[in-house]
């Protein structure tokens, strides 16, 4: 029972304060990784695959993954409430008040400096997830840098070729979620 409020309550405060959307979460998960048992940080990787590969808001899909992967179904349902119940309680208050303080310069205000700091918080995920996938950190980690193993090649030229495609070609992003799906498939033979 306690383990399920922990849980609860680690993806409440990710829910409540990762403004901006799902990779806005990640440094939350990160922390987790360092407090619990739950996931590993190499796991944060697979979960963002996972989440951005099926339907739904990413920040969601973690959390069911995550708490699936603490306490099964339950943990999955348990994190999952917990990410989207700050959303509706400040949503429903937001509803109730907005038309009375649409105007205010103070609203604006706090508006136009969450944007850079949402803005930092998704480029700081997305560099961790840059970093996590493109290099073995653990060469770093044990103090001598094995060069030799410190870079994924097939995942550094993934990242290049996906890149150039993506900004040369205007297709849809589930063509290239398909297509690197099928990619890493044809890696594992």
């Amino acid at each position: 029972m306690m383990e399920a409020l922990i849980l609860f309550g680690e993806f409440f405060k990710t829910g409540l304060f990762a403004i901006g959307g799902g990779l806005a979460a990640l440094p939350f998960l990160y922390d987790m990784a360092d407090k619990y048992d739950w996931f590993t940080k190499d796991m944060i990787s697979d979960m963002i695959a996972v989440s951005e590969s099926t339907p739904g808001p990413l920040g969601i899909n973690m959390a069911t993954y995550a708490g699936f992967q603490n306490m099964g179904i339950l943990g999955g349902i348990i994190a999952t409430l917990g990410i989207v119940t700050p959303s509706m309680i400040i949503i429903i208050l937001i509803s109730k008040f907005l038309k009375k303080f649409r105007d205010s310069k103070y609203v604006e205000q706090v508006f136009s400096t969450l944007r850079p700091t949402v803005t930092g918080l998704i480029a700081a995920a997305g560099f961790s997830v840059l970093v996590e996938s493109l290099f073995h950190m653990d060469a770093l980690k044990s103090g001598k840098v094995d060069w030799a193993n410190f870079f994924q090649p097939k995942a550094c030229i993934l990242f290049v070729v996906f890149f150039v495609l993506m900004n040369k070609f205007d297709k849809h992003p589930i063509f290239y979620i398909v297509l690197g799906a099928m990619i890493g498939i044809i890696f594992q033979f």
